[in-house]
């Protein structure tokens, strides 16, 4: 039987799927003013990768997950996340991704149980299931003795921990994880850390973003580094260094820097 830990954890399709490109952007482009801030962006994804995308401030990170998420429309160009156009059938990606964004998005005045029933019923989950994945969801982000407590109580890393069990809730398939970890004790970057792989091994797809580059070469099987809008670089942390000297000694933040420059970007 699985634990209820496992079962929260677990994504639908995972068992039986191909791994063929669950993720495919071909030529993304939104603009703002005169700014382009997504340049005609193509890569793809495999439904069993963590998936990094790294840059510096401004260079479009953020606004190519929210075309991704169906949040904002873009100017050109398509993406399909399993098939389905985040143009043209926006409603049938929603169904399949969960969104944690860096910015805390909980109800400070509700309890963390409060929170996930009434992000629950958002997703469309029926009143009886809503309860039941809610205690999974607690029991996997470890907050279960603080079920009943208010948000506005909890340390940073609790709250972390429940923004992500949020995205969660309609078990999807795809999960994007904006900067997860920004201000919190190791005890939860490292709890966040094995929540990410376990969900990964049961077959969610993720698409990290973070400034830590230590998280990434860790997490990710592969990373695209972003500047100004387009990719500079896309494949694995260790190929990557390997473009620069010995993989063992050449660190993926080396790399970031090469490839984006040392300017502030503030």
């Amino acid at each position: 039987m699985q634990s209820m830990q496992e079962a929260a954890l677990a994504s639908p399709g995972a068992a039986g799927e191909s791994p063929a490109d669950f993720i495919v952007v071909d030529g993304l482009t939104k603009s703002f003013g005169s700014v382009v801030a997504v340049d005609a962006v193509s890569f793809s994804i495999r439904r069993e990768e963590i998936f990094g995308l790294l840059g510096p401030n401004g260079a479009g990170k953020s606004t190519l997950i929210r075309m991704l998420a169906t949040v904002l429309p873009a100017d050109a160009g398509d993406a399909t996340i399993g098939g389905f156009s985040v143009r043209h059938q926006a409603d049938r990606v929603r169904e399949q991704i969960g969104v944690c964004p860096q910015e805390i998005a909980l109800y400070e005045d509700l309890s963390g149980l409060d929170n996930l029933l009434f992000f629950g019923a958002m997703v469309g989950l029926e009143r009886h299931r809503r309860r039941e994945r809610a205690d999974e969801i607690l029991a996997a982000t470890g907050l279960t003795e603080h079920a009943h407590q208010r948000v506005s109580a909890f340390s940073g890393g609790m709250k972390r921990r429940l923004n992500v069990g949020v995205a969660l809730m309609g078990r999807p398939a795809l999960l994007f994880l904006d900067e997860p970890t920004v201000g919190i004790d190791p005890q939860s970057r490292n709890s966040i850390f094995e929540m990410v792989e376990r969900l990964n091994g049961e077959g969610m797809c993720v698409v990290y973003t973070t400034h830590y580059m230590e998280e990434a070469d860790r997490l990710c099987d592969r990373v695209a580094i972003i500047d100004n809008g387009r990719i500079a670089a896309l494949d694995t942390p260790a190929t990557l260094k390997a473009r620069f000297g010995p993989p063992e000694k050449v660190t993926l933040e080396e790399v970031f820097l090469n490839l984006t420059g040392k300017r502030l970007r503030d």
